[in-house]
């Protein structure tokens, strides 16, 4: 196989899909919790998982925007 074609996956790439992973997680355990309110003991964990998880997806995004700013030079923003 040439080398020229080969998918090269990136720190960035990772940190994204890390990010995008966690998030779905999150919303997950949210729902879950929602669903088991009729027993408090199970939607506890799940709200509680949804939190701890919120906090490394929130991790993951502060990587993933120091990774890009590496890559472009200069802080991310989404001002136009």
């Amino acid at each position: 196989m040439d080398n020229n074609h080969q998918i090269i996956i990136t720190k960035r790439d990772r940190l994204l899909r890390a990010w995008e992973n966690s998030m779905e997680l999150v919303r997950d355990f949210q729902n879950y919790a929602q669903e088991t309110q009729d027993d408090n003991n199970i939607s506890k964990v799940f709200a509680d998982y949804a939190k701890e998880e919120g906090t490394h997806a929130s991790k993951f995004r502060e990587l993933l925007h120091e990774c890009q700013d590496k890559i472009i030079g200069q802080p991310y923003t989404t001002e136009l």
